[in-house]
């Protein structure tokens, strides 16, 4: 099924029960081959994002099913090499699922987490001023969706497990990607 949205579900905002749902969900999820070394096993990134207080896990629906995960986290923009912590979300443990992968629904989740991620400025009155992540060199399909999504590229990065990478950056100023749903 073809679809041009996506929904961002935040698992903090859900009571008990449905979270358990989700999380079970979230423990379908699956990479292809070697996605594995960018990004870690989804339902222990979705239950670390649980513990710490300054991320924010979200399910990523389409058509009524959850394709995928991301986390944004505050003060660590840093760890994307980005020159501080505080002045943007760190969009990490993205991922969007094997059997999803293709249809364009990264570049829309990417999208949909810079409207969170400018959501969630407002209702902590924080000062971030947009959303930066780190992507590998050997991920070009990944480079490509995040600059659909309004991305642009900050220089390079060589501070990730995962060999060279690049930072991207969206400020909250760029205009939003239509479509997008968070």
């Amino acid at each position: 099924m073809a679809t041009d949205w996506v929904w961002l579900i935040s698992l903090r905002d859900l009571d008990e029960g449905a979270r358990a749902i989700q999380l079970g969900a979230i423990a379908d999820l699956s990479l292809l081959p070697g996605q594995d070394r960018f990004v870690g096993d989804p339902l222990r990134m979705a239950l670390a994002g649980l513990a710490e207080e300054l991320r924010h896990p979200y399910v990523v629906e389409s058509g009524g099913d959850a394709v995928g995960l991301l986390t944004l986290q505050e003060g660590a923009a840093g760890l994307a090499g980005w020159p501080d912590d505080w002045s943007a979300w760190l969009l990490r443990g993205f991922l969007i699922d094997r059997r999803h992968q293709g249809k364009g629904l990264g570049a829309l989740a990417a999208a949909a987490a810079v409207e969170a991620a400018r959501k969630l400025t407002a209702r902590h009155q924080s000062c971030e001023t947009g959303v930066v992540l780190s992507v590998n060199d050997e991920n070009p399909a990944g480079q490509a969706a995040y600059r659909r999504a309004g991305f642009v590229d900050a220089g390079p990065y060589l501070g990730g497990p995962a060999g060279p990478q690049r930072t991207m950056f969206h400020s909250f100023a760029t205009p939003d990607v239509p479509a997008v749903r968070a």
